[in-house]
């Protein structure tokens, strides 16, 4: 029993830390579109400037997208068969937990009355607030003929609030990469 817990705590930590980092991806099209006639892309100008966040990671978001297009086999052209535009959103979720419930730490008496310090079991381990900040990209494919939006990836997860810049870049590249993982949709992609 006691091993279970030894290896239970160290597993429940990580599930923990991968679902904090995870990206939730949702895609949407137009059913009647070709994708397949899709070679080209360039970026819209007009909407990638109305995007709230700042031109550094604007910039960021760009590059990243630069380099998953170009492993789709796209090309930046002057004249493009889409248009691709980008849209942020981010809101500040709180979040409070009472202190009672299971864990290691200060619980209830050990065996013959003697406190037990390393106790698994419930306890009050006093109230906590967290905050987090969860953000959302959304990525639109926009047919550069017809100026119709014909797909789009949405990317919610929680922001790494670092300073670290590394850290920064590479949670923007995750994001781009999950969102354009759902490109093409599935009905295209197994024809």
């Amino acid at each position: 029993m006691k091993k279970i817990k030894i290896i239970a705590v160290p597993i429940l930590f990580i599930l923990f830390l991968s679902s904090c980092a995870s990206v939730n991806v949702l895609s949407d099209y137009d059913r009647q579109t070709d994708f397949t006639a899709y070679k080209s892309y360039a970026f819209y100008k007009t909407g990638i400037d109305r995007a709230q966040i700042s031109d550094l990671d604007k910039k960021r978001i760009l590059r990243a997208i630069e380099t998953e297009m170009d492993s789709l086999g796209f090309v930046k052209s002057d004249k493009p068969d889409l248009l691709i535009s980008i849209f942020t959103n981010e809101r500040v979720e709180v979040d409070v937990y009472n202190g009672w419930g299971y864990g290691w730490g200060w619980g209830w008496p050990g065996y013959y009355g003697y406190y037990n310090p390393y106790f698994w079991g419930p306890g009050y381990y006093g109230n906590n607030v967290s905050t987090r900040t969860e953000g959302s990209l959304y990525i639109d494919f926009i047919d550069a003929t017809r100026k119709e939006l014909v797909w789009q990836g949405r990317g919610v997860g929680t922001l790494n609030n670092t300073k670290n810049i590394e850290k920064k870049e590479k949670r923007i590249r995750q994001f781009v990469s999950q969102i354009l993982q759902q490109y093409p949709p599935e009905v295209i992609a197994a024809n």
